[in-house]
Formats: structure tokens, sequence, C-alpha cells
């Protein structure tokens, strides 16, 4: 074979040599949202476009081959109905997902970490499950026919999907045990008078920081619970944590809000910002983080003293620093670390069903106690601590309308005979 032939042969090996393969494929099915994340041997070109009648999104990766076809993925509840592939100019690789409606796609590749190589995430967007307008504002929530409504409590499952979290020596996974105690809470708080949960995560799927923030804020909750399991390089650590937001953390999220001119549709304490100026509009803003974060410090104590008859705690104090989810400026939000799962001991609680059991009844208690104290206006607990003092011309039956309780439970609560009253008198307004 002559050099005129060889050479080009030689020159062709590096580049035959970096041809990226796709190793394996997994995906995770949110409510709105699926996430695919393609395994690949290195960083690959790629592009991503969508077709139309049928719906689908076309991926194609240069340069590359799929080592062998994707198995054990569960389209069920996700948005794609079908993953095929094909060759493309005999060296590049074509991945068509079928879908099942209207998405919206977005592609980004990932540098290796200590859990997984190289990876390309495709994540759509359910087109048809998003709002109609893209400014969400946040009004005080209200029941029907002006009746008092329940505390929502917003109950977020750390991590989740690609992202496990941080695990144990024995393999627990921070985003299943997290799951697991986030789902009791939600089953206590649903049985609790007064409250009603609001789950935002409650599956094996990933979102992100600010979208569980903002989920949270659509559906006005009055207080928002982000759980998570430690971790450190020494197993030694131990204990449970609190946290809320530091002061530096408000401050940089208050520079964000100011400085989205189309977010001033956006409410803070009920109060619209949109046709304030800068100075009074910042002003109001740090009013309103001051309040909320003077709010989680007390809320977060009172559940770090009941995760202290649980087990040990990490320091007795709550703490403070920017986590993103505890950002929202209206609503009292803490973070609980439950324990460290580096920890054997404790990553052995963190799998128990009755230390998980126990973890949520601690959290359920310090949030009652705070609610005692601090019902917002025009819920039913707020009613439940309420008094009323008699005046003139008012009758026990004008009363029990007023506050939507029957009479009979009006007496019973102020251990009342009969439905005499006197001018002066004092009513504890009960529970409903």
């Amino acid at each position: 074979m002559s050099v005129a032939l060889i050479l080009p042969l030689y020159l062709a090996m590096p580049l035959l040599a970096q041809a990226a393969s796709v190793d394996g494929v997994r995906m995770w099915a949110g409510p709105d949202d699926t996430r695919l994340v393609f395994d690949i041997s290195g960083p690959v070109d790629h592009s991503i476009f969508m077709l139309r009648s049928p719906d689908r999104v076309v991926l194609d990766l240069k340069n590359a081959r799929l080592k062998q076809a994707p198995h054990g993925l569960d389209f069920r509840n996700s948005l794609v109905s079908d993953l095929r592939s094909a060759t493309r100019n005999g060296d590049d690789l074509r991945l068509v997902l079928d879908l099942k409606t209207k998405v919206r796609p977005k592609s980004f590749l990932l540098k290796p970490t200590q859990q997984y190589g190289h990876r390309l995430v495709i994540d759509l967007q359910n087109l048809s499950a998003e709002p109609a307008a893209k400014v969400v504002t946040r009004t005080m929530p209200t029941a029907p026919s002006g009746a008092p409504r329940d505390v929502i409590i917003a109950i977020d499952a750390g991590h989740g999907g690609e992202d496990p979290g941080a695990s144990g020596q024995h393999g627990t996974r921070e985003k299943e045990v997290v799951l697991a105690i986030a789902r009791r809470l939600a089953e206590l708080v649903e049985k609790e008078p007064g409250m009603k949960p609001l789950m935002i995560r409650d599956g094996d799927y990933y979102l992100g920081l600010r979208k569980r923030m903002q989920m949270a804020r659509d559906r006005q909750a009055d207080l928002f619970i982000s759980i998570h399991a430690d971790a450190f390089r020494d197993g030694r650590a131990s204990g449970a944590s609190v946290y809320v937001l530091s002061q530096n953390g408000a401050t940089s999220e208050a520079a964000q809000w100011l400085a989205r001119s189309e977010n001033d549709a956006d409410l803070i304490g009920g109060v619209s910002l949109d046709d304030k100026d800068d100075l009074l509009r910042s002003v109001l803003l740090d009013l309103s983080q001051n309040a909320t974060i003077a709010a989680s410090l007390d809320v977060g104590g009172s559940v770090l003293k009941e995760l202290g008859r649980v087990g040990k705690v990490h320091k007795h104090r709550v703490e403070q620093a920017g986590f993103v989810v505890l950002k929202s400026p209206d609503i009292p939000s803490i973070l609980v670390e439950t324990g460290y799962i580096s920890n054997k001991r404790e990553e052995r609680n963190l799998r128990d069903r009755n230390y998980q059991h126990k973890l949520a009844l601690a959290m359920l208690k310090g949030v009652r106690r705070y609610f005692t104290h601090n019902a917002p206006p025009g819920t039913r607990l707020a009613l439940a601590e309420q008094e009323h003092v008699i005046r003139p011309g008012e009758t026990l039956g004008g009363i029990a309308a007023q506050y939507q309780v029957s009479q009979l439970a009006l007496r019973s609560a102020n251990r009342l005979s009969t439905s005499q009253i006197k001018i002066g008198q004092i009513l504890r307004i009960p529970t409903l």
C-alpha cells in the first residue's frame, strides 16, 4: 500500500476514536414535564427540533452510536409514547421521541460527577399544562362563599429523579427517604383540623428549586417546609437541623425581584408593586421579607424544639443560609435536615418507617404550635383562637351566624346552659 493511501487512514483514526456512544437512557415523569437522561461516553454535538402531525421531538447526535436499544422505560405517566433510533448520514445518530401532547423541549449537557459520567439531558414541558398568563399574582386565598379556609402547608421533598441527593454508606438515597417522610407529614396534616397539605414533589422526578417555590406561591401556601437529609465527609456528624433564609440571601433575592420589570404584577404581602416608584418598591419588599424571615424563625424554632424530643439536633438554634427554596418573600419557609444520612446510625433511622413517622409528627407539632398563636386571618385556625366580646343588641344566634358555627357548638365551647348572654361577656369561638 502506498504512503499516499496510508496517510489519510492514519489521519482518520483519531476522528473515529472520538465517536461518542449512548450507553443508557433513564426517564422520570413529573406532573407537567418529563426528563430523559442519556448516559454518553463523552461530550457530543447535538441538535434538537420539533416535528408536527404527529408531534415528536427529534434529537440528532453527531458522530455517535447507540450502544444498545433502550429498554425498561415506562411511558405510562410520561409525555412520551415511544423512543425510536436510527443511523443518519452514516456516522450520526437520530433519536425520535413520539409524543402524547405538544411540548416545549430543552436540552443541555452535564459533566461527570461522583455518581454519573457525561450526560445529555432532555426536558419536555407540557404546553397544555401551562397557565394562560405568564405573570402569576399571589392574593390571599379564600374559601367558597367567604367561609373560613384551611391553612395550606406546602411540603417539599428535596431532590428527586436524576438528582438523588446525598447517599448513605449502605446505599440509602436522600431523595427516597425525604419523600417517604414528606408523605407521612402530608398524611398527618390532612388529618389536622384546619390544615391542608400541598405536596410539591410526590414522585421520583426532578423539580427546579425556583419552580418548587413558585408552586407554593401559585397555590397560596401559608407555610413552606423543604425536607432533606444532610451529609458530611466525617461520618460522625449527626443530628437534625432547621434552616431559614439569611439576610444576605434575602438581599440578593430582592435585587432579582426588583430587576424584573415584567414581574411587577406579583404581590408582596398582598400589595402590588407595579404602580410604585423604585424606592417604595424596595421598602415594601424589604418590610415583607423581614416579616417573613421573622415568622420563619418562629416556626423553625418550634419545629426544632420538637425534633429535639425525637433525637439529637445538630445545633440548638435555627440556622440561616441562602437556600433558593427559602426565598419566597411572602411565605414563611423552613428547610429541615432530618439527620445525617452519612452517619451509619442515622442512616438506619432514616430508613425506618417508625422513625420517619416520629420525624413527621415532630414537624406537625411544631407547625401546630406556631399556628396556634399565628393563624392567618380568615382561616379556621384563626377562628379557633378568636374571642368575642358581646356588645349591646347581640344574640347568641347572631354571633353563631357571624362566625359560621352552630349555637350548640358555641354554647358547648363556653359551657352555657342557656342562650342568654350579657354585655361585656367574652365568648370563645370554637374550631369548626
